[in-house]
């Protein structure tokens, strides 16, 4: 796997959780990488089928389409994937079902105390990454929640992605400790949920441009 914090590439940014036109403009505005889209309908932040295909309408090229499912069915994933670049599976979903879609893939990990990250590298090795995220018990993701940073081994197989309580506040402190590939932010750059705030969105990308340039100074 290529370290690309050894390379000197920049952290990228997934805003994630949008759910308005306004928002999708401000976050690309921001300079987000990818925008991430809630499709389980037990989160404050989710869309419906229509709703996805108006906002992914509105995300110009070069920027990602993540889609957020957690254990759903698969004629609903195969539906939305058409609006979509990118999965991302925040369930018990096998390698296999993930890999279904016709589309690269994410899976998204809580860091649980029990679990071994090299295994879980191993097992979704069709992933294109790893999603890090805060464990709750009874939520799949945004819990607002940050964990222990220094859990992460600096040898994984496959790269970070990490969520969990990111804000402009402590994402630069969160890239010295963790080297990244990218950071996801979503209740951190929030008036209210589902709401972007365009001040704090901005503030975040320019707390990780601030990171980026002091650690490849």
């Amino acid at each position: 796997m290529i370290d690309v914090q050894a390379v000197g590439c920049r952290t990228r940014i997934k805003f994630c959780g949008l759910t308005r036109e306004r928002d999708v403009a401000d976050a690309v505005a921001a300079g987000a990488d990818a925008l991430g889209f809630v499709l389980w309908p037990g989160s404050k932040r989710c869309v419906d089928e229509a709703r996805l295909a108006a906002l992914a309408a509105q995300v110009p090229a070069f920027v990602t389409r993540v889609g957020l499912f957690v254990d759903q069915d698969a004629e609903l994933i195969a539906r939305s994937a058409v609006y979509l670049d990118l999965l991302q599976f925040h369930g018990d979903e096998t390698p296999a079902f993930c890999a279904g879609f016709g589309r690269p893939w994410i899976k998204a990990l809580r860091m649980r105390d029990d679990l071994d990250l090299h295994a879980a590298a191993a097992a979704y090795d069709g992933a294109q990454a790893l999603l890090l995220d805060a464990y709750r018990p009874g939520m799949p993701g945004g819990t607002g929640e940050t964990f222990d940073w220094s859990r992460i081994p600096a040898s994984l197989e496959k790269p970070v992605i990490l969520a969990g309580g990111l804000t402009a506040d402590n994402v630069a402190n969160a890239i010295e400790c963790v080297r990244p590939f990218a950071v996801d932010v979503s209740g951190g750059v929030e008036a209210e949920p589902g709401c972007k705030d365009p001040r704090l969105l901005s503030a975040f990308a320019a707390a990780v441009a601030e990171a980026d340039r002091k650690r490849l100074a």
